[in-house]
């Protein structure tokens, strides 16, 4: 049995000759994270921290976007069942946490629309990198709940409260080349060169010094943990609590009708 056998719900491929893993989002209705999906997300990360025979991860989409995001089965789910509230919002702290915690250095290729759960991890690789044309969307406010997800804990530090408040509060698209001029992801470049770049990234972090590397990455995450930890956890509670309010049916409805929000 190899580590990973226990995610059936994620593609995961290798570890490679140069010891790195492909985490792919491969997916219906443009790598939707669907309930399952969205457990074992979170969780994976241990694995590939335990694997010994990995050295890097190499997030990326498969098809013509990156990530859609939870589907809306679940985001109703959500607006319905405290337990699946309860337990979701415990998976979405995980997986911000587990990523920011997991020693090997994670290195992510988004293109097209990058939205949801596989932003989340996209936006905390230890370095981004985003076609010319990616579409980059925090949708939190337009579905009726705060953003809390990944957002509070990273992006005021990546591209300034300034501009996280803007892009976070109104849900406007960041385009790749956007997002890199901001600070918010680490290279934009064109969308013929993305898989290869991500590639050659990870490849020169994989022959890297190791421990020199992952001990880098461990220092610097702790913005993260100490700076904005008590920000992020509070940025969730008062997203899963306005999953159970009256606005996330109305942002629910006009996702689904295809139509402007009327809150």
């Amino acid at each position: 049995m190899t580590p990973y056998q226990r995610f059936p719900n994620l593609r995961i491929d290798g570890p490679d000759d140069d010891g790195i893993v492909e985490l792919v989002l491969d997916a219906p209705n443009l790598n939707a994270v669907s309930e399952a999906a969205h457990a074992e997300l979170a969780e994976v990360w241990r694995a590939f921290d335990a694997d010994d025979a990995m050295r890097v991860v190499l997030l990326r989409g498969e098809g013509k976007g990156f990530s859609a995001g939870g589907s809306f089965d679940l985001v109703e789910k959500l607006a319905t069942d405290f337990d699946a509230r309860t337990r979701t919002m415990r998976e979405a702290r995980d997986l911000v946490y587990n990523v920011i915690d997991c020693s090997k250095p994670v290195v992510s290729a988004i293109h097209g629309p990058a939205v949801g759960a596989g932003l989340v991890a996209g936006m905390l690789a230890d370095v981004s990198v985003v076609s010319r044309t990616a579409k980059i969307i925090d949708g939190h406010t337009r579905l009726g709940v705060a953003a809390g997800d990944h957002a509070a804990i990273c992006w005021p530090l990546l591209c300034g409260m300034a501009k996280a408040k803007y892009y976070l509060m109104t849900c406007r698209p960041l385009s790749g080349e956007e997002a890199e001029r901001i600070g918010l992801v680490s290279l934009c470049v064109e969308d013929a060169e993305l898989q290869a770049t991500a590639r050659e990234v990870a490849v020169e972090l994989a022959h890297g010094a190791p421990s020199a590397i992952r001990w880098t990455k461990q220092s610097l995450n702790n913005w993260y943990r100490q700076v904005a930890g008590a920000i992020f956890d509070q940025s969730l509670a008062l997203e899963f609590y306005g999953f159970g309010g009256p606005e996330v049916h109305e942002g629910l409805a006009s996702h689904r009708e295809r139509r402007a929000p009327q809150f």
